[in-house]
């Protein structure tokens, strides 16, 4: 059985006090349903967030992760550092560290293995841009993605995983993309890890949608029997939103 998912990713959003008061809002405002809610503030707020959320239902995670265990790696944070303070599920690959930080499928493919290695849920995202999308390459970069990041972990593997599909070229472009369009992606992802792997691995990892998801469409997309949830950006540092968005699995 898939989980249903709904993950803000805070950025670099919210300083410590902001930190504290959302976290407050959020164990008010959530509803009790069956969606697994993680959040992931800045790295500097994980310690602080870890111990504000115990005993509730809300699970942080890390914004990112480095590949190595330690060494002369300025700013960069290892698994181990990330599980000592509560920390069990990191978010990698966004499209932001991408097109930002010049991260390529190789290197996550690095840090994949890593977190993997280091017994950590990761949260694995990819998806095209504008052009992939209007020059109609979109199948084959979301393909080539999984394929260079993913393919080479063992089937036991995928217990670790969870996908987020990002349609770049629909978050900040005015363009829009569809509950139709979110399915129809999510569903080739299934039959590519379908292919590579076998149906049950396909059947059973979570595929979150990261295309500007807000409450006023998340029913309509979370209803597509592909689609297992969110990775929520500008929404999840609202707590009426993000709660808003989470009511959509009720």
């Amino acid at each position: 059985m898939r989980k249903n998912i709904v993950a803000g990713n805070w950025k670099m959003n919210m300083n410590q006090e902001q930190t504290v008061q959302l976290i407050e809002d959020l164990k008010k405002a959530l509803p009790s349903n069956d969606a697994s809610i993680m959040i992931a503030p800045t790295f500097v707020n994980l310690a602080k967030a870890v111990e504000l959320t115990k005993g509730t239902s809300i699970e942080v995670v890390a914004q990112n992760m480095h590949f190595e265990a330690s060494g002369a790696f300025t700013g960069e944070i290892s698994a181990d550092m990330l599980k000592n303070i509560g920390i069990k599920t990191v978010i990698l690959g966004h499209s932001e560290r991408r097109a930002y930080f010049g991260e390529t499928d190789d290197l996550l493919a690095k840090k994949v293995t890593a977190a993997i290695e280091n017994q950590m849920q990761v949260v694995f995202c990819f998806g095209e841009e504008l052009e992939d999308r209007k020059s109609d390459q979109h199948f084959d970069v979301v393909g080539a993605q999984l394929k260079n990041a993913l393919f080479e972990l063992p089937a036991s593997a995928w217990s670790q995983l969870i996908l987020a599909y990002e349609p770049v070229w629909a978050i900040g472009t005015g363009e829009t993309a569809s509950a139709e369009q979110a399915q129809e992606m999510h569903a080739f992802i299934r039959k590519t890890i379908a292919d590579q792997y076998d149906s049950t691995i396909a059947d059973h990892v979570s595929v979150l949608y990261g295309g500007s998801v807000k409450p006023t469409n998340a029913s309509e997309i979370f209803s597509k029997p592909d689609v297992d949830g969110g990775l929520i950006g500008g929404a999840s540092l609202k707590a009426e939103d993000f709660s808003g968005i989470a009511v959509a699995f009720s």
